[in-house]
């Protein structure tokens, strides 16, 4: 009697505990562990919001690459970038990470960028972990997919895949 009366106060506890550190990540992230395949598997979700600014007093991107032939796709035009990774679509919200990078127009007929990305983040216990981002973005669908290749930290061998969904978009001439 005594066991199952530790046995339901540990799972008690353990529950309690694991709602507890949820609410700790908050809208950030949310973790969960696939047993369905041969060998565990940890998911993580992450929502965090990406501000792209190329013009103003405090650029987060800088064109590198700029072809003197002016096409409307700007086609072979290159970022680098260090934009800010926030928890809340409002630039000032809580900053959760840095993504960190290249993207460069690679489509001749639409406006499709070659993404090569590493989203760092520095909250929580992500804090020094990153994951690494390389495909298209075509950046005028709604929802775009593009494959998570690899990652440090907690997210050391990740693979996935990043959804993209455009909040606001403000056009710059480039």
């Amino acid at each position: 009697m005594a066991s199952f009366a530790a046995q339901t106060l540990f799972i008690l506890f353990f529950t309690l505990f694991s709602a507890f550190f949820i609410k700790i990540n908050g809208e950030f992230s949310r973790q969960s562990i696939n047993m369905s395949t041969k060998r565990m598997e940890k998911v993580t979700r992450l929502r965090f919001y990406f501000h792209d600014i190329v013009d103003g007093k405090h650029p987060t991107a800088m064109q590198i690459i700029r072809l003197p032939n002016k096409r409307a796709t700007s086609f072979g035009t290159t970022f680098m970038v260090d934009d800010p990774l926030t928890e809340k679509p409002k630039p000032t919200s809580k900053l959760v990470g840095r993504a960190q990078g290249i993207y460069a127009f690679a489509s001749q007929n639409d406006f499709g960028l070659l993404m090569v990305m590493n989203f760092a983040f520095s909250e929580g216990i992500y804090n020094g972990s990153a994951i690494s981002i390389l495909g298209r973005n075509a950046v005028l669908d709604a929802v775009r997919e593009m494959p998570i290749v690899g990652g440090s930290g907690i997210f050391r061998f990740a693979r996935g895949y990043a959804l993209a969904k455009t909040v606001w978009l403000t056009v710059v001439h480039l």
